[in-house]
């Protein structure tokens, strides 16, 4: 089809659809002329706007019922030349505006009664058409239309949009009048509409407050409407919501409002009535009215299941907040909560989106410069403080999160006016006592106390892990993301509060109250970390940082009360000795634990004799959180920590070797940060380097009864964490242990035991030069024993004392330390001799008449004894320790035979197991005798039965294997009279047959058992034939 591309030649084409319409407006004719219109360039069109428009509106005027085909393509008509136009005439549009409004009318029925409504697809295409009308007219004619005189137009087409939007139910349709009413109040976003200049948005804003109310009412209405309509419709009136409460309401546009209102022409006397005049008084109600409004939208927006709504509330609160901060500041209440609640909502865009309006508010300073918006944040979290316990013991873990967002999404908001709330004794109380009560711990785990580091485990380590928090458990919360929402809280009061005045106040109540103990020790490590900008997430910067000396001030100072004597030593457990060693200290409060500390030597009864789990439980954790507190300390001071390590390295080296397992681990943890900030590069560095103090501190504490527990336990630490290079550095000292222990073992045996193990586990350390010494009783011009074996031998001198020490603990823990003794002395034969036959006696009464567990560990120091000292112990074992040993497992082998899998974890079996792994090797050391080895066979042979536990049964063939190194010509004759599994044919006829008891016996338990040892002493020989001599 040709163009028309002159107004002449459109002229001509368009003419004759057009008379034809006007004389039958039919949707058939209507048709015609579109389709001759898309003949028609844009620019001749324009010429013939208003001819080619004249048929179409009179089509729409058309008289009788409504056709609502006709309309529906007249108005679609419509739109498509005003699309490829411009409206150019105010007078036109204003006719064009109140034509179409009309059809959206109720209009005249097909038959007598009430008007019909139009349907839904011409409503549709008149909403379309008029948003094409208003995109159509240029910037002056459409400003032509916001004038006073056209108030009743504009009311009737808001009117006609917003009935619309709120009652229809056709999704696009509502979404359709919304856009069209956005561009009806010069709020479209397009790209060719450019803003308002600050005149005509104030004109339009003084027209537009006589919508206000129906505009807000209908939205409000849209937005909390049915959830099935969808989200675009909630989406478009929101939106639409804040540009026009935003415009009417701005901050800006009522400050130059004036006084009275201005009189109009006499003409338009009637239309004055109509003008609102946006007054303090109009403006202080209507802010009433709209906050209501609000917090019903925040409330039903804020947990729509669509996050486009969500994202569009939190824009919303942007565009409100930028342009009505001081006409709605009512309404922050609920429109603050509202953003903040959505930092942390389940989708990326709106996380994303809020903390970018929640950086820009702080970057703006938009709550610092507000005095109101500051009061109001103020207000919410005061109201939120005192409700927060209550929240946190009725609300699930999602809504605590969500609580705990907010709170700390107001604290973040506020900045650097946290010290105007702080400053606040009633905020200030409140806040900390809702941190005390929700921060409290759960302290009703057993299994805390349960946990214990017992005897001298572990091999010495150069280093540890760098520390970590221990995962504590609260009452009132599990999630982990609780806690961590908490430590943002403390730390952003840190990062912006009054570093003194909190510290002052969190150590008031850590001193308070033993119940706010843990928890105000909790928070006044974050504040420490929070002050130093250490692992806090905040929106702007603060006016100003701490420096060093302020940080140091306050670590001092809560240093100080955590290592307080009372608060440092309490009771983790139920052990007696360490109970009674921690007692002495409770009550003496204001004394510092460290190093040469003053304590007296009177003893005060007990104010808790008694001590429950629960309570032990809570002093466990407290212990640990000052520990972490001290972590924490020195990496917020770095190396500026080291003129501190007199006062903290002395208690956490305590608390290292303390026998509560997690105390010594958080103490192990905190070592490892000390290490980092002071930059030491191991643990074993960091003593090395201040052996000289904590030697010092040591010697001191062993020369008072109260402190020498504490004093050996720093010292068992030391030797844990270091090398053997410590030794020289701590002789003395060890001879001051030794010392001490002669004049009181029946007290603190125990105690200065687990020094001597770590003691002789370093000396065991020591590479021994030379070869070992020849064992002779000739000790003339002997050459000394060098100083470690000289204080092995000290050492193992009261072992042999203590080895009958009416404790099982003790004589336990002296069985280990007489171990290391021997391999320790191993080398010098002419001393470990006399010293071995002297521990004789008390070591067999320990084998031989002593609780299992006693045995079981006498027996293992046995094994080492004979692999060091060879056959020097042959004729004592056989006489005094064998037929011990023969009987007991004949007297066993019935029971174990006939037992359940249950028998496995039993004392019994686990004895029965030890000796039987351990006897082969004795009996080879030992180089026993013929009768001997033949008494170990017969007790052993009767656990080759498969009835028998299979390590039980593995272990007996261990002792047949050493057996055949040692003879294994009888090893074979008593294996084969048990079973044989062929006979032996004489080499000539002249010899006798041989006859072995096994032979031609049927299976029975013992057969696959003695099979595989036969076997594996076949091997052995044929191994042995075929390697050279």
């Amino acid at each position: 089809m040709a163009v028309f591309d002159t107004p002449r030649e459109a002229f001509g084409a368009l003419r004759p659809a057009c008379v034809r319409l006007t004389r039958a407006q039919t949707a058939e004719n209507v048709w015609r002329l579109a389709a001759r219109l898309a003949a028609v360039s844009g620019p001749a069109l324009q010429e013939l706007q208003e001819y080619v428009l004249f048929p179409l509106r009179f089509a729409l005027r058309a008289p009788g019922p409504r056709r609502e085909r006709l309309v529906q393509s007249a108005v679609r008509c419509i739109a498509s030349v005003l699309a490829a136009t411009a409206v150019r005439r105010p007078e036109l549009l204003r006719e064009l505006l109140s034509e179409l409004c009309a059809c959206l009318g109720p209009g005249p029925g097909p038959g007598p009664g009430a008007p019909a409504p139009p349907a839904e697809d011409v409503k549709l295409a008149v909403t379309e058409a008029l948003h094409t009308l208003l995109h159509s007219a240029s910037g002056d004619v459409v400003l032509s239309l916001y004038q006073p005189s056209t108030l009743p137009l504009l009311g009737f087409a808001v009117s006609l949009l917003l009935g619309l939007a709120e009652q229809e139910r056709a999704k696009q349709l509502k979404v359709s009048a919304l856009k069209c009413l956005q561009v009806l109040v010069l709020q479209c976003d397009c790209p060719e509409h450019q803003p308002l200049g600050d005149d005509e948005a104030q004109q339009c804003g003084d027209l537009f407050a006589s919508f206000l109310p129906g505009i807000s009412i209908s939205l409000s209405r849209v937005v909390t409407g049915d959830i099935k309509q969808g989200h675009k419709p909630t989406v478009s009136a929101i939106r639409l919501f804040y540009l026009v409460v935003g415009l009417v309401m701005a901050d800006a546009q009522l400050a130059r409002v004036p006084k009275s209102k201005e009189k109009l022409p006499e003409k338009q006397s009637r239309i004055s009535e109509l003008m609102v005049h946006r007054g303090p008084d109009w403006s202080k109600s209507t802010a009433e009215k709209l906050s209501l409004l609000l917090h019903k939208m925040v409330e039903f927006s804020s947990v729509h299941p669509h996050w486009k709504v969500r994202l569009e509330l939190v824009e919303l609160v942007h565009h409100l907040l930028r342009n009505c901060s001081h006409s709605l500041g009512d309404s922050f209440t609920h429109l603050l909560k509202a953003l903040v609640g959505l930092v942390n909502d389940e989708s990326s865009e709106v996380q994303s989106r809020c903390n970018e309006v929640l950086r820009g508010i702080a970057e703006q300073r938009i709550i610092a410069q507000s005095r109101a918006l500051a009061d109001v944040l103020s207000e919410n979290l005061h109201s939120l403080a005192t409700a927060l316990p209550r929240l946190m013991s009725s609300q699930d873990d999602t809504g605590k999160v969500s609580t705990l967002s907010l709170l700390l999404g107001y604290l973040k908001l506020l900045g650097p006016k946290i010290n105007v709330v702080l400053n606040s004794a009633s905020h200030l109380h409140r806040l900390s006592k809702a941190l005390m009560q929700v921060l409290e711990l759960d302290v009703t785990d057993v299994k805390i106390v349960e946990d214990r580091r017992w005897g001298c485990e572990g091999a010495l380590q150069p280093g540890v892990q760098k520390g970590r928090c221990q995962k504590k458990y609260f009452r009132f919360f599990t999630e982990e993301k609780v806690f961590q929402l908490l430590q943002q809280v403390c730390r952003v009061l840190g990062y912006y509060g009054n570093l003194y005045l909190l510290v002052d106040h969190f150590m008031g109540l850590y001193s308070e109250s033993a119940t706010y103990r843990k928890q105000a020790a909790m928070v006044l490590n974050e504040l420490i970390a929070g002050a130093a900008g250490v692992g806090v997430d905040v929106l702007q910067e603060r006016e100003v940082s701490p420096n060093v000396d302020d940080l140091k001030g306050s670590v001092t100072s809560i240093l100080d009360e955590y290592t307080d004597q009372a608060n440092w030593y309490l009771i983790t457990s139920i052990d007696t000795e360490e109970v009674s060693h921690e007692q002495r200290a409770v009550h003496h409060t204001g004394l510092p634990a460290r190093a040469g500390g003053v304590c007296s030597t009177v003893l005060l009864p007990s104010p808790e004799p008694h001590a429950t789990t629960r309570t032990m439980n809570s002093n466990i954790w407290q212990m640990c959180i000052q520990l972490e507190g001290v972590g924490c300390f020195a990496a917020v001071l770095g190396k500026e920590f080291r003129l501190l390590l007199l006062t903290a390295l002395y208690p956490v080296l305590e608390k290292a070797g303390d026998k509560t397992l997690l105390v010594s681990e958080t103490a192990l943890g905190t070592l490892a940060d000390m290490c980092e900030a002071c930059g030491y590069g191991s643990v074993q560095l960091l003593i090395n380097d201040n052996s000289d103090y904590l030697v010092n501190g040591i010697s001191l504490g062993l020369r008072q009864l109260a402190q020498q527990p504490r004093a050996s336990r720093v010292l068992d630490t030391m030797l844990r964490h270091s090398d053997a290079s410590l030794l020289p550095l701590v002789e003395d000292v060890i001879q001051d242990v030794l010392s001490t222990l002669d004049q009181c073992y029946n007290s603190q045996a125990s105690t200065f035991l687990r020094v001597l193990h770590s003691v002789m586990a370093a000396l065991d350390e020591v590479p021994h030069l030379g070869k070992p010494e020849p064992n002779n009783c000739d000790t003339e011009g002997e050459a000394p024993l060098p100083s470690h074996a000289q204080l092995a031998k000290d050492v193992l001198e009261r072992c042999i004392h203590l080895l009958s020490d009416r404790s099982l603990r003790v004589r336990l823990k002296v069985l280990d330390v007489l171990e290391l003794c021997v391999m320790v002395l191993h080398p010098h034969g002419n001393h470990l001799l006399p010293m071995a036959h002297r521990a004789w006696p008390a070591l067999v009464t320990r084998l031989i008449g002593d609780d299992p567990l006693a045995v079981l560990r006498a027996f293992k120091v046995l094994c080492t004894l004979a692999q060091k000292c060879g056959d020097f112990l042959r004729q004592r074992f056989s006489r005094d320790v064998l037929p011990k040993l023969t009987s007991s497992l004949l007297s066993q082998a019935p029971a174990s035979a006939r037992a359940g899998p249950v028998y496995n974890h039993t004392l019994a079996f686990k004895l029965q197991l030890a000796v039987l792994q351990g006897l082969g090797s004795l009996c080879e050391k030992l180089d026993m005798g013929e009768s001997d080895l033949n008494k170990v066979a017969d007790a052993c042979l009767i656990y080759l039965s498969a009835k028998q536990p299979r390590k039980l049964q593995e272990a007996a063939q261990s002792v047949f294997l050493h057996l055949m190194a040692v003879d294994p010509d009888r090893t074979w004759l008593l294996l084969t009279e048990t079973c044989c599994p062929h006979g032996y044919e004489p080499p000539h006829v002249s010899l006798r047959p041989v006859k072995l008891g096994g032979m031609g016996r049927q299976r029975h338990e013992l057969t696959d058992n003695v099979l595989l040892l036969l076997e594996r002493l076949r091997q052995r020989e044929s191994a042995a034939q075929e390697s050279p001599p």
